[in-house]
């Protein structure tokens, strides 16, 4: 069996994130998020793999090349245009041919084994094609697929209101399709969002082309789809749950590591480190003297980390937080460098969940403690405090002694003049 993923959004949820990177190459412990699926799907037996690829395409093609690294075989087609799901998914024509196919998006996250688990239950069923479920508390915000007596797809409702009493399993996007996905997409009509919707496609696949597709519901797994930048650090805690202790750097004299700790090759841990595991450490990193870095960290490579804390961060390649820094809670893109005494706090004085702004709305996290999201290249100075749940976008500047109330746009100069209060510009 061959599998399709569709790589080509932007992700624009989770800017300033994604600024810099397309959302399947966000590194979570080490890996890009589309580099634990395919690995899963390689572990089910696919090594036939197609990526349509899009949003920053090169990133992608230049890591996983021709998939001969990882043992699979990788090609690519660009979305030249981003008109809904059933679009992206008809680029797969041509390489599926009369295929069956497995077909998923690239930005979801879930567990290595479900990949078997769902070409199992395909295969036993003798049905036509597969859509993978999940039970959820909040149906109102995913497409609900309603099952006949036998499990086979009955209706699909997207976003039902509360009062439709149409259950509770949601999309979990993964799917088994025949061939034949390809001519229902074709008789697929524009949708209200003005485009073209794989649910409505498969709809047509069982009442037009008289095709069952049976609906599987996936039990006591981990899944995530990755909507919201708080949810990168929900996936990187699970992960990290599952590492396992390697250690392929240097530890000098005095250094005390409790737990499960990855610590990548030509990583310097200097002397009166303290690290708590679970965390990953990247290769070509210094951490010291005096670091302290707590559970749920995740450090990518060749980063600083002096006598700084971190805890339940991911700090992506090439960052610098040497000096007297407490980050908690948060996402640091890459090249950033925090100046001495910069801040990040991570929980309210009143101990209400933290609010964060997603595309220009207030957005009410689940998260008590959450702290910033701080895009590529982004510089402070020194003794700079940014308040939890706020963003800063890639390339700002933050003068010192700046207090950070609210969000800084990219390539902003933002800094407080003791006369005139905060300062914002635009960088030429």
């Amino acid at each position: 069996m061959k599998a399709v993923i569709l790589g080509g959004g932007e992700g624009t949820r989770l800017k300033p994130i994604t600024s810099s990177i397309p959302k399947p190459m966000i590194p979570l412990a080490g890996k890009p998020l589309l580099e634990h699926n395919i690995l899963g799907l390689k572990n089910a037996g696919i090594h036939e793999i197609l990526i349509i690829v899009g949003y920053k395409k090169e990133l992608i093609k230049d890591y996983f090349d021709d998939g001969q690294k990882f043992s699979v075989n990788i090609d690519y087609i660009t979305q030249e245009e981003y008109r809904g799901t059933a679009h992206a998914t008809g680029y797969a024509k041509e390489f599926v041919k009369d295929d069956t196919f497995l077909m998923m998006y690239g930005d979801i996250f879930i567990d290595h084994g479900v990949f078997k688990e769902i070409i199992n239950k395909f295969e036993e069923s003798k049905a036509d094609g597969l859509i993978s479920l999940l039970e959820v508390d909040n149906p109102q915000n995913y497409g609900i697929i309603s099952l006949d007596s036998e499990d086979y797809v009955k209706e699909i409702i997207e976003k039902p209101s509360l009062d439709r009493d149409v259950g509770n399993l949601a999309n979990a996007g993964i799917y088994i399709f025949p061939s034949l996905i390809f001519d229902a997409i074709d008789k697929t009509k524009l949708s209200k969002r003005n485009e073209y919707e794989l649910t409505d496609s498969i709809e047509i696949l069982i009442n037009n082309f008289a095709k069952k597709i049976i609906g599987y519901i996936m039990k006591d797994i981990y899944w995530n789809d990755i909507g919201l930048p708080w949810q990168l650090l929900e996936v990187n805690e699970y992960i990290l749950s599952t590492l396992k202790q390697k250690i392929e750097g240097t530890i000098e004299e005095n250094v005390i590591i409790k737990g499960d700790v990855y610590i990548g090759e030509g990583t310097i841990i200097k002397s009166g480190s303290y690290l708590r595991g679970p965390c990953y450490i990247g290769q070509k990193c210094i951490i010291g003297p005096n670091a302290f870095i707590r559970p749920n960290s995740s450090i990518q490579n060749n980063c600083h980390i002096g006598m700084s804390e971190i805890k339940n961060s991911i700090i992506l390649s090439n960052t610098n937080i040497p000096h007297f820094n407490y980050i908690g809670d948060s996402i640091i893109c890459d090249n950033v460098n925090l100046g001495a005494g910069t801040k990040i706090a991570n929980l309210r004085f009143d101990n209400k969940t933290v609010k964060v702004s997603v595309k220009g709305k207030l957005i009410d996290s689940p998260r008590k403690k959450l702290g910033a999201i701080i895009g590529a290249n982004v510089k402070t100075g020194i003794n700079v405090s940014i308040m939890c749940g706020k963003k800063i976008g890639e390339n700002a500047r933050i003068g010192p002694h700046t207090l950070v109330l609210e969000d800084v746009p990219k390539d902003a100069l933002y800094y407080h003049d003791p006369n005139n209060g905060i300062i914002k510009k635009e960088l030429k």
